[in-house]
């Protein structure tokens, strides 16, 4: 659960445009913070992962919250999201490039072609129809490399909200770390 930060009442819904089971471009609206709230909240990582990208992700959710009351931080937001999923790569693949530390465009598309990530094992892609993947390996533009190069170096907080990225963030880190969830899935099971 997000924090309980108190949210006040808009003159107007909130809209996003976000993949929806209707397709991969779809239109939420918000009523009301509480609304605003479940969606956000909804959109945790799994608990089986190290707290410290759960602690990243749940910043990068915090600001998304914030964004009922100013849209902006939703910006911040997704840097936050793009920074925990660099961390969570990081961790899960870095190991892979003893040399020297691969940067973020290099173990994204590790997720790809190293680990066998398809838009098919991609939950919100399943869900919605669309394709996430060229984002990754640099055949579609900008890729999530390069937004959070844009988003770290540039302004944070210009332009409108990227469709899906905190929920594609989501997916992509507990893509990384599906072998920790499946071995807590067992461990339960055992219990």
């Amino acid at each position: 659960m997000l924090l309980d930060i108190p949210l006040p009442d808009r003159e107007q819904p909130l809209e996003m445009i976000w993949p929806s089971p209707a397709g991969p471009v779809g239109v939420l609206r918000f009523e009301t913070p509480d609304q605003w709230r479940a969606f956000i909240d909804k959109l945790g990582v799994h608990p089986a992962i190290p707290q410290i990208v759960i602690g990243k992700f749940a910043r990068a959710q915090t600001l998304y919250l914030l964004g009922w009351i100013d849209l902006g931080l939703v910006k911040a937001g997704e840097l936050a999201a793009l920074i925990a999923l660099e961390l969570a790569l990081t961790d899960r693949y870095g190991g892979a490039y003893p040399e020297k530390k691969p940067s973020f465009a290099t173990l994204l598309r590790h997720l790809v072609q190293k680990d066998g990530l398809t838009d098919g094992a991609i939950p919100m892609v399943a869900k919605c129809g669309g394709t996430a993947v060229g984002q990754l390996i640099g055949d579609v533009r900008p890729t999530l490399a390069e937004r959070r190069n844009s988003l770290a170096h540039g302004d944070p907080f210009e332009g409108w909200p990227t469709s899906g990225l905190l929920e594609l963030a989501r997916d992509l880190i507990n893509y990384a770390y599906r072998g920790y969830i499946r071995e807590l899935a067992g461990q339960d099971a055992a219990s």
